[in-house]
């Protein structure tokens, strides 16, 4: 009997000295408040708002994203740089994007995100992206025309609104 109430009185004072030492649980961190950058010309700023955003989409993707970031065009060497990522995503879609994978696209000027993600969806395959994440990031009246583009691929088509 007195082992047994030994043994008994070991075991509770193990089990008490766990819990003892289970460590608090962290409280999640707030959720960030995502804000778009009031000067368009803010690049880090954007680049910031739209890295928040795609992190916030995230879910279900199993790998590093394929990120495409539009600077406004104001002169040759921003139209220089639109036309190189058109030709680079032109690049990407044509050779295809394995399922699991998120692309998106984010501009302060939403009507020239749009124009290129339109004419850059021109050269993938009606299919060819099934089980594709396609992230756009714009302004309201630009989201049918950006969809209607996007749907024939088959990908999964998430449209923020850029607030």
């Amino acid at each position: 009997m007195t082992a047994t109430l030994r043994n008994l009185m070991l075991a509770l004072v193990a089990t008490l000295a766990l819990l003892a030492c289970k460590k608090e649980e962290a409280a999640p961190p707030p959720p960030v408040v995502l804000t778009v950058p009031s000067d368009p010309a803010d690049l880090a700023g954007w680049k910031l708002y739209l890295t928040g955003v795609v992190k916030a989409n995230m879910e279900g993707i199993r790998q590093r994203p394929y990120m495409y970031f539009v600077p406004a065009v104001v002169d040759e060497e921003t139209e220089r740089q639109y036309k190189d990522q058109l030709e680079t995503i032109q690049d990407t879609l044509g050779r295809g994007i394995l399922p699991g994978n998120l692309i998106a696209f984010g501009s302060p000027d939403s009507n020239k995100l749009a124009e290129l993600v339109v004419e850059a969806f021109k050269s993938s395959a009606a299919g060819s992206l099934k089980g594709v994440r396609v992230l756009v990031v714009g302004a309201s009246a630009d989201q049918e025309r950006v969809k209607a583009a996007v749907v024939p691929s088959e990908a999964e088509f998430v449209f923020v609104e850029a607030r």
